[in-house]
């Protein structure tokens, strides 16, 4: 399958090849973390739905709250798109290929791209649809060079690179890094990223469901005192006996991007975007 990447300087070229490919594809399958549905929102998606029909598919609902997914998948359907919430790691996808099915055209098997950006399930996606031991076929005529097809029963699929719009304001990729789709190192390492967290569950009324996992409470307190009642707790300690900040911001993250902490969603349809909600 295509490695996912991080792609600052190729946003142009990717989004030129998907036009290419529109021309031979009959639908887009855009994958979101169900966490974010804004946020991991491709920055191909409203380019490539001018050609051809972007269905969605929220990923890692397991991971989310699931009333706020269903209002997510409300919204997605009242804008006109097919959308559905799926746990890809079950490989379950069928409601997704029997919609599909109705596209298919008489002469050939149905054509589509899977697009999202990094880490929220693409590959996945791709594996249910077409087998994980599907192997790349050969070019179709007249198709953009370079890119590998899959085959399945009845279709072919395009995987396409993860890819993140790198001009997206700060706060965006502070949050995707809270869930893994962005790197820790682009908002300043792990102790201000966790400590963003923080002061985020601490805001909206999340945050002592978080530390219960810990048999922690929230206290009044900054950020930087929380995460260091974390890092005594998990024993994250240098020697003297002081608390390593990064590494306790470290596993602060990666338990509550796994959902080691409880299912959270960060946003739901009508929030005001993070830029305005975030320093």
């Amino acid at each position: 399958m295509t490695r996912t990447v991080w792609y600052p300087g190729h946003m142009a070229r990717g989004l030129r090849k998907l036009r290419e490919l529109s021309e031979k594809l009959d639908l887009f399958v855009e994958v979101r973390d169900a966490r974010a549905p804004f946020l991991t929102g491709s920055p191909f998606s409203g380019q490539v739905a001018k050609f051809r029909p972007v269905w969605v598919v929220l990923s890692k609902v397991d991971l989310a709250a699931e009333e706020a997914t269903a209002r997510w998948l409300s919204f997605f359907r009242g804008q006109g798109s097919q959308a559905w919430a799926m746990d890809l790691r079950r490989g379950n996808v069928s409601p997704l290929l029997r919609a599909a099915a109705k596209l298919k055209p008489a002469y050939r098997e149905l054509r589509l791209a899977v697009i999202g950006i990094p880490n929220v399930g693409k590959s996945m996606l791709l594996n249910a649809v077409v087998g994980k031991s599907s192997a790349p076929v050969g070019g179709i005529p007249g198709v953009t060079r370079g890119v590998a097809w899959y085959k399945g029963k009845g279709l072919l699929v395009v995987d396409s690179p993860g890819i993140l719009d790198p001009a997206s304001h700060r706060e965006v990729h502070r949050r995707l890094a809270w869930l893994g789709s962005s790197r820790s190192d682009v908002i300043g390492g792990y102790e201000d990223l966790a400590e963003g967290l923080i002061d985020f569950l601490r805001k909206s009324s999340k945050l002592e469901r978080a530390l219960a996992s810990w048999d922690l409470e929230p206290q009044e307190e900054t950020p930087s005192g929380t995460l260091r009642r974390v890092g005594l707790r998990l024993g994250c300690l240098v020697k003297g006996g002081e608390v390593n900040m990064d590494l306790a911001g470290k596993r602060f993250i990666e338990a509550f991007s796994t959902g080691r902490l409880g299912r959270f969603t960060l946003e739901g349809p009508g929030d005001p975007p993070p830029w305005e909600a975030g320093p």
